[in-house]
């Protein structure tokens, strides 16, 4: 069974060492379900794929493919119904190639469509 997810994210820029990335991070609700198909696989095949990775299949306008997202790790909360509690955000690469395909350039909101596989 596959789970669908949508959400709009601005589009961010990150110097790395060697190249520039553009990518969205992936909060709230969205990342807590993404989170917890991840656990639900950890449990499944006793495996945790590569950095905590989660296969997505991605969809930005007319631009489609598979890929994965990886976790952030967020500050602790210290709202008082999670003192201690880490959030986890999660980060989707957009390469060139879409941006191109889509017009986007960085700041840009992004339509996404995320199917967990």
């Amino acid at each position: 069974m596959t789970e669908s997810l949508s959400c709009t994210l601005p589009l961010r820029r990150w110097q790395g060492d060697r190249r520039t990335y553009h990518l969205v991070t992936i909060g709230g609700e969205t990342a807590e379900a993404i989170a917890a198909h991840a656990l639900m696989h950890r449990l499944e095949f006793g495996i945790q794929r590569g950095f905590g990775s989660v296969k997505v299949m991605a969809e930005i306008g007319c631009s489609r493919w598979k890929t994965s997202v990886f976790p952030q790790r967020e500050k602790t909360s210290s709202s008082s119904e999670a003192v201690g509690q880490k959030k986890t955000e999660w980060v989707l690469l957009v390469s060139k190639k879409v941006m191109r395909a889509e017009d986007l350039a960085e700041g840009d909101p992004v339509a996404l469509e995320l199917e967990l596989l």
